[in-house]
Protein backbone atom coordinates (compact mmCIF):
# COMPACT_ATOMS: atom_id res chain seq x y z
CA UNK A 1 0.00 0.00 0.00
CA UNK A 2 2.84 2.24 0.35
CA UNK A 3 3.11 2.46 -3.27
CA UNK A 4 2.32 6.01 -4.61
CA UNK A 5 0.69 6.11 -8.23
CA UNK A 6 1.39 9.20 -10.56
CA UNK A 7 -0.61 12.36 -9.10
CA UNK A 8 -1.80 15.52 -10.62
CA UNK A 9 0.12 18.43 -9.29
CA UNK A 10 -0.54 19.94 -5.99
CA UNK A 11 -3.37 22.68 -5.95
CA UNK A 12 -1.46 25.28 -4.82
CA UNK A 13 -3.02 28.96 -3.62
CA UNK A 14 -2.18 31.50 -6.13
CA UNK A 15 -1.64 33.93 -3.44
CA UNK A 16 0.13 32.16 -0.44
CA UNK A 17 2.51 29.49 -0.01
CA UNK A 18 2.83 26.90 2.44
CA UNK A 19 4.51 27.62 5.81
CA UNK A 20 6.76 25.50 7.94
CA UNK A 21 5.36 24.38 11.17
CA UNK A 22 6.76 21.42 13.22
CA UNK A 23 8.80 19.74 10.28
CA UNK A 24 5.96 19.77 7.58
CA UNK A 25 4.34 22.49 5.15
CA UNK A 26 0.82 23.68 5.92
CA UNK A 27 -1.66 25.74 3.76
CA UNK A 28 -2.60 28.54 5.16
CA UNK A 29 -6.50 28.51 5.03
CA UNK A 30 -9.37 28.70 6.72
CA UNK A 31 -12.31 26.13 6.75
CA UNK A 32 -14.28 28.25 4.60
CA UNK A 33 -11.15 28.13 1.74
CA UNK A 34 -10.76 25.12 1.68
CA UNK A 35 -14.22 23.96 0.86
CA UNK A 36 -14.35 26.61 -1.82
CA UNK A 37 -10.69 25.46 -3.17
CA UNK A 38 -12.16 21.80 -3.17
CA UNK A 39 -15.09 22.51 -5.37
CA UNK A 40 -13.61 24.78 -7.40
CA UNK A 41 -11.35 21.76 -8.53
CA UNK A 42 -14.20 19.31 -8.73
CA UNK A 43 -15.76 21.65 -11.24
CA UNK A 44 -11.95 21.95 -13.00
CA UNK A 45 -12.70 18.06 -13.30
CA UNK A 46 -9.50 17.44 -10.56
CA UNK A 47 -8.91 15.72 -7.76
CA UNK A 48 -7.23 15.78 -4.46
CA UNK A 49 -6.53 14.84 -1.13
CA UNK A 50 -7.07 16.82 1.70
CA UNK A 51 -4.92 15.85 4.98
CA UNK A 52 -5.23 17.36 8.40
CA UNK A 53 -1.64 17.17 10.19
CA UNK A 54 -2.38 17.70 14.17
CA UNK A 55 0.67 17.13 16.89
CA UNK A 56 0.61 13.77 16.61
CA UNK A 57 1.06 13.67 13.15
CA UNK A 58 3.93 16.14 12.96
CA UNK A 59 5.45 14.16 15.89
CA UNK A 60 5.29 10.98 13.77
CA UNK A 61 6.42 13.18 10.68
CA UNK A 62 9.67 14.81 12.59
CA UNK A 63 11.62 11.35 13.03
CA UNK A 64 10.00 9.60 9.68
CA UNK A 65 10.74 10.79 6.23
CA UNK A 66 8.49 8.72 4.48
CA UNK A 67 5.24 9.87 6.51
CA UNK A 68 6.73 13.59 6.05
CA UNK A 69 6.86 13.30 2.48
CA UNK A 70 3.11 11.57 3.00
CA UNK A 71 2.04 15.05 4.68
CA UNK A 72 3.94 17.14 1.77
CA UNK A 73 2.14 14.98 -0.87
CA UNK A 74 -1.26 15.76 0.21
CA UNK A 75 -2.87 18.67 -2.27
CA UNK A 76 -3.85 20.80 0.51
CA UNK A 77 -2.14 19.79 4.15
CA UNK A 78 -3.99 22.34 6.63
CA UNK A 79 -3.50 22.51 10.45
CA UNK A 80 -5.75 19.97 13.14
CA UNK A 81 -4.46 21.40 16.30
CA UNK A 82 -3.93 24.14 18.35
CA UNK A 83 -0.61 24.41 19.21
CA UNK A 84 0.53 24.39 15.30
CA UNK A 85 -2.28 27.57 14.97
CA UNK A 86 0.07 29.08 17.80
CA UNK A 87 3.30 27.93 16.85
CA UNK A 88 2.58 29.29 13.21
CA UNK A 89 1.83 32.84 15.21
CA UNK A 90 4.87 32.67 16.79
CA UNK A 91 6.60 32.42 14.06
CA UNK A 92 5.59 35.38 12.34
CA UNK A 93 3.61 33.43 9.61
CA UNK A 94 -0.20 32.90 11.11
CA UNK A 95 -2.56 30.20 10.33
CA UNK A 96 -5.92 31.85 10.13
CA UNK A 97 -7.60 28.97 12.30
CA UNK A 98 -7.44 25.57 13.18
CA UNK A 99 -9.89 23.26 10.16
CA UNK A 100 -10.26 19.59 11.97
CA UNK A 101 -11.66 17.04 9.50
CA UNK A 102 -14.20 16.77 12.48
CA UNK A 103 -15.28 19.58 10.99
CA UNK A 104 -14.34 19.41 7.52
CA UNK A 105 -17.01 16.57 7.05
CA UNK A 106 -20.02 18.55 7.67
CA UNK A 107 -18.71 21.86 5.58
CA UNK A 108 -17.79 19.69 2.86
CA UNK A 109 -20.95 17.67 2.69
CA UNK A 110 -22.68 20.68 3.14
CA UNK A 111 -21.39 22.14 -0.19
CA UNK A 112 -21.93 18.62 -1.58
CA UNK A 113 -25.53 18.57 -1.22
CA UNK A 114 -25.83 22.03 -2.62
CA UNK A 115 -23.78 21.16 -5.72
CA UNK A 116 -25.01 17.85 -6.50
CA UNK A 117 -21.48 15.64 -5.69
CA UNK A 118 -22.35 12.22 -4.08
CA UNK A 119 -19.86 11.41 -1.36
CA UNK A 120 -18.38 8.09 -0.01
CA UNK A 121 -17.59 7.56 4.06
CA UNK A 122 -14.85 4.57 4.20
CA UNK A 123 -14.04 3.76 7.75
CA UNK A 124 -14.72 4.21 11.45
CA UNK A 125 -15.84 1.68 13.78
CA UNK A 126 -18.51 -1.19 12.76
CA UNK A 127 -21.63 0.96 11.98
CA UNK A 128 -20.20 4.03 12.41
CA UNK A 129 -20.13 4.94 8.67
CA UNK A 130 -23.61 4.43 8.16
CA UNK A 131 -24.97 5.93 11.29
CA UNK A 132 -22.56 9.07 9.74
CA UNK A 133 -24.34 8.95 6.48
CA UNK A 134 -27.72 8.96 8.03
CA UNK A 135 -26.66 11.91 10.78
CA UNK A 136 -25.42 13.75 7.59
CA UNK A 137 -28.49 13.22 5.28
CA UNK A 138 -30.51 14.23 8.06
CA UNK A 139 -29.20 17.95 8.17
CA UNK A 140 -28.68 17.86 4.39
CA UNK A 141 -31.51 16.06 2.83
CA UNK A 142 -30.15 16.75 -0.46
CA UNK A 143 -26.84 14.72 0.27
CA UNK A 144 -26.44 11.51 -1.96
CA UNK A 145 -24.19 8.65 -0.35
CA UNK A 146 -23.03 7.31 -2.82
CA UNK A 147 -21.92 4.06 -0.55
CA UNK A 148 -20.17 3.44 3.12
CA UNK A 149 -17.44 1.20 3.90
CA UNK A 150 -15.61 -0.33 7.06
CA UNK A 151 -12.71 -2.33 6.50
CA UNK A 152 -12.08 -4.66 9.00
CA UNK A 153 -8.92 -4.79 11.17
CA UNK A 154 -5.69 -5.33 8.78
CA UNK A 155 -7.35 -5.33 5.65
CA UNK A 156 -4.29 -3.59 4.16
CA UNK A 157 -2.25 -6.74 4.61
CA UNK A 158 -5.19 -9.47 4.05
CA UNK A 159 -5.55 -10.98 0.81
CA UNK A 160 -7.93 -8.51 -1.72
CA UNK A 161 -8.66 -5.95 1.21
CA UNK A 162 -7.51 -3.46 -0.58
CA UNK A 163 -8.66 -4.29 -4.10
CA UNK A 164 -12.52 -4.84 -2.50
CA UNK A 165 -11.97 -1.26 -1.45
CA UNK A 166 -11.07 -0.31 -4.84
CA UNK A 167 -13.91 -2.60 -6.33
CA UNK A 168 -16.30 -0.57 -4.52
CA UNK A 169 -15.35 2.80 -4.85
CA UNK A 170 -15.37 2.65 -8.47
CA UNK A 171 -18.94 1.32 -8.68
CA UNK A 172 -19.88 4.35 -6.55
CA UNK A 173 -17.93 6.77 -8.10
CA UNK A 174 -18.24 9.08 -5.18
CA UNK A 175 -16.56 12.97 -5.92
CA UNK A 176 -16.01 13.25 -2.54
CA UNK A 177 -14.29 9.97 -0.41
CA UNK A 178 -14.02 10.54 3.54
CA UNK A 179 -11.33 8.17 4.73
CA UNK A 180 -11.30 7.56 8.79
CA UNK A 181 -8.81 4.68 9.32
CA UNK A 182 -6.28 7.29 11.33
CA UNK A 183 -2.75 8.21 10.26
CA UNK A 184 -0.98 6.96 8.38
CA UNK A 185 -2.99 4.25 7.30
CA UNK A 186 -5.78 6.39 5.70
CA UNK A 187 -3.81 8.70 3.73
CA UNK A 188 -1.47 5.75 2.49
CA UNK A 189 -4.51 4.43 1.30
CA UNK A 190 -6.05 7.58 -0.39
CA UNK A 191 -2.47 6.92 -2.83
CA UNK A 192 -3.33 4.01 -4.24
CA UNK A 193 -7.08 4.81 -4.52
CA UNK A 194 -6.41 8.34 -6.33
CA UNK A 195 -5.49 5.91 -9.02
CA UNK A 196 -9.15 4.96 -9.73
CA UNK A 197 -11.14 8.23 -9.44
CA UNK A 198 -8.16 10.69 -9.98
CA UNK A 199 -11.46 13.27 -10.37
CA UNK A 200 -12.43 12.76 -6.69
CA UNK A 201 -11.41 14.59 -3.12
CA UNK A 202 -10.30 12.29 -0.67
CA UNK A 203 -10.06 13.57 2.46
CA UNK A 204 -8.24 11.94 5.39
CA UNK A 205 -10.51 12.44 8.53
CA UNK A 206 -9.23 10.63 11.47
CA UNK A 207 -12.10 10.09 14.05
CA UNK A 208 -14.68 12.04 12.26
CA UNK A 209 -16.89 9.27 10.57
CA UNK A 210 -17.09 8.22 14.51
CA UNK A 211 -17.61 11.60 15.34
CA UNK A 212 -20.85 12.44 13.01
CA UNK A 213 -22.14 9.17 13.87
CA UNK A 214 -22.31 9.76 17.63
CA UNK A 215 -20.51 7.01 18.62
CA UNK A 216 -17.94 9.05 20.03
CA UNK A 217 -18.01 12.67 21.81
CA UNK A 218 -16.31 15.45 20.29
CA UNK A 219 -15.29 18.22 22.99
CA UNK A 220 -17.61 20.94 24.01
CA UNK A 221 -16.68 24.30 21.56
CA UNK A 222 -14.94 26.48 24.34
CA UNK A 223 -12.63 23.54 25.20
CA UNK A 224 -11.79 23.16 20.59
CA UNK A 225 -11.19 26.54 20.71
CA UNK A 226 -9.17 27.01 23.90
CA UNK A 227 -7.03 24.34 22.56
CA UNK A 228 -8.37 21.86 25.20
CA UNK A 229 -9.55 19.12 23.00
CA UNK A 230 -7.17 16.86 23.59
CA UNK A 231 -8.03 17.00 27.31
CA UNK A 232 -11.31 15.58 26.59
CA UNK A 233 -10.72 13.14 24.38
CA UNK A 234 -8.23 11.89 27.15
CA UNK A 235 -10.26 11.94 29.92
CA UNK A 236 -12.58 10.22 27.59
CA UNK A 237 -10.69 7.58 26.62
CA UNK A 238 -7.54 7.73 29.19
CA UNK A 239 -6.61 3.68 28.32
CA UNK A 240 -6.09 4.32 24.56
CA UNK A 241 -4.80 8.28 24.52
CA UNK A 242 -2.64 8.55 27.80
CA UNK A 243 0.66 7.09 26.86
CA UNK A 244 0.00 9.54 23.39
CA UNK A 245 -0.50 12.64 24.69
CA UNK A 246 0.68 12.78 28.18
CA UNK A 247 4.21 10.83 27.05
CA UNK A 248 4.78 11.44 23.50
CA UNK A 249 2.31 14.99 22.08
CA UNK A 250 2.52 17.00 25.08
CA UNK A 251 6.23 17.16 25.48
CA UNK A 252 6.70 17.61 21.70
CA UNK A 253 3.90 20.71 21.42
CA UNK A 254 5.71 21.83 24.73
CA UNK A 255 9.22 21.98 22.75
CA UNK A 256 7.60 23.32 19.49
CA UNK A 257 6.07 26.26 20.86
CA UNK A 258 9.16 26.96 23.01
CA UNK A 259 11.47 26.72 20.21
CA UNK A 260 9.29 29.04 17.72
CA UNK A 261 8.80 31.64 20.80
CA UNK A 262 12.83 31.72 21.27
CA UNK A 263 13.13 32.27 17.43
CA UNK A 264 10.75 34.68 17.67
CA UNK A 265 12.62 36.74 20.47
CA UNK A 266 16.04 36.54 18.67
CA UNK A 267 14.68 37.70 15.42
CA UNK A 268 13.06 40.40 17.21
CA UNK A 269 16.84 40.68 18.95
CA UNK A 270 18.59 40.90 15.34
CA UNK A 271 16.22 43.33 14.01
CA UNK A 272 16.36 46.04 16.87
CA UNK A 273 20.32 45.61 17.28
CA UNK A 274 22.44 48.75 16.27
CA UNK A 275 23.41 48.36 12.82
CA UNK A 276 20.48 46.18 11.78
CA UNK A 277 18.85 49.06 9.84
CA UNK A 278 15.92 48.38 11.75
CA UNK A 279 15.08 51.31 14.20
CA UNK A 280 14.39 50.17 17.79
CA UNK A 281 11.25 50.52 19.31
CA UNK A 282 10.59 52.48 22.35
Amino acid sequence: MRTRPAQPGRVMSPSRQRIRVAAVELDPLAEHEVVARVFAELRRGRGGHVLTPNVDICRLAARDPELRGLVGRADLAVADGMPLVWASRLLGTPIPERVTGADLIWALSEAAARQGVPVYLLGGPPGAAEAAAEALRARFPRLVVAGTQAPPYGFESAPGGVAAIRHALRAAAPGLVFVGLGFPKQDRLIEVLRADLPGAWFVGCGSAIAFAAGTVRRAPEWMRGAGLEWLFRLLSEPARLARRYLVHDAPFALRLLAGCALRRVVRRARRSAPGSGTPRRA
